[in-house]
């Protein structure tokens, strides 16, 4: 990421800010007057430690324009919290001296990274490529439809055969395997939303043909007959820097998944919502999570009905990752108690 495009991580937030929405900032009981940032945080942690809501912090911030490149914040920066005449609450950032490292051949290293708004390490294992395909992509893809000399496994370095490439789409490839269906719970039929693939392997187009010939690279996963092949094209590049924002319309959804199988959601956990972009939804923007009431039997009054379902209370928040046309990735941010899938999600 440029320094151009952190630096208007905050500039960007600014503008959602107005001195309306300042009034709703809820300090957390038992915040710091000034907190001093150290290596290994985030920004969304170090939110937390002043507000109710960590991702609000763009409603407060205040830059200091006697600093170059204020909106980025680096370990040795101090955050302190001060009032403004109306007394709403506002952050500044005073800068820290740097941190230097003297490397072997005598030259002086700057160590300083800006601080991340979450931690890299809980979503860069999924997103590099799309993992979210619709019934029609699909079937625009190419597929394998044999392996050299009669293999039934293919692994990095094998040769197979693929039909459905065109040369306009050049000869990187990514090799994927369509896997669960997203369905919509809340859908009269149960509308597939799409599909999740599973990223078996790199490749690269040998000869253009019907079939082609193509070779297998980096592998994680053995490759079988009807894999498919979609084309690996530059990316938007995965950067730990986001806008945490509620969205400023209504939403409601569903967790419909999460990623690598667990029962019990926690923090920093990935789940599916069957939201996207058609829905409005976007990079950052935060959600609030309720969990689903329980439904119980009346032994005190049956007549009243035996049965009736405990409201739903609030579990956590998420945040969005990564938007697809008709699902989202979202990162769990907070976790109140334990999310399921099909638990509810709407604007906080």
């Amino acid at each position: 990421m440029t320094n151009r495009v952190v630096s208007l991580w905050l500039a960007m937030a600014l503008a959602f800010a107005t001195a309306a929405m300042a009034d709703t900032v809820q300090l957390k009981p038992g915040h710091p007057e000034r907190y001093v940032v150290v290596k290994g945080d985030t920004l969304w942690d170090i939110s937390a430690r002043f507000l109710q809501d960590p991702w609000k912090w763009p409603e407060i911030w205040e830059i200091n324009p006697a600093i170059a490149n204020p909106h980025l914040i680096y370990p040795g920066d101090v955050i302190s919290l001060h009032y403004d005449a109306d007394g709403r609450p506002r952050l500044t950032l005073s800068r820290g001296r740097p941190t230097v490292k003297l490397s072997p051949k005598k030259r002086i290293t700057p160590l300083r990274q800006a601080i991340p708004t979450i931690p890299m390490s809980a979503i860069q294992q999924f997103l590099l490529y799309p993992r979210v395909f619709s019934r029609e992509e699909l079937e625009r893809t190419g597929y394998i439809v044999a392996q050299d000399e009669g293999s039934l496994i293919s692994a990095s370095g094998d040769k197979v055969y693929a039909r459905g490439l065109r040369p306009e789409d050049g000869t990187a490839y990514m090799i994927i395997r369509p896997g669960k269906a997203y369905r919509d719970p809340d859908a009269k039929k149960r509308d597939i939303l799409g599909y999740e693939a599973m990223q078996l392997a790199t490749a690269k187009v040998l000869r253009f043909g019907d079939p082609s010939s193509v070779r297998v690279g980096e592998a994680t996963r053995e490759v079988l007959i009807g894999d498919r092949l979609v084309p690996m094209r530059e990316e938007e590049r995965l950067e730990p820097y986001f806008l945490p924002h509620a969205p400023d319309f209504p939403i409601e959804g569903r967790i419909i998944s999460v990623l690598d199988g667990v029962s019990r959601i926690g923090q920093y956990h990935t789940v599916v919502l069957n939201k996207g972009t058609r829905d409005g939804l976007e990079k950052g923007h935060v959600l609030a999570v309720y969990r689903t009431g329980e439904i119980v039997r009346d032994t005190i009054e049956p007549k009243r009905g035996r049965k009736v379902q405990l409201p739903s209370e609030r579990a956590g928040a998420v945040m969005v990752v990564r938007v697809f046309d008709r699902v989202s990735y979202a990162l769990v941010m907070e976790s109140r108690r334990d999310m399921r899938v099909l638990d509810s999600f709407a604007t906080p």
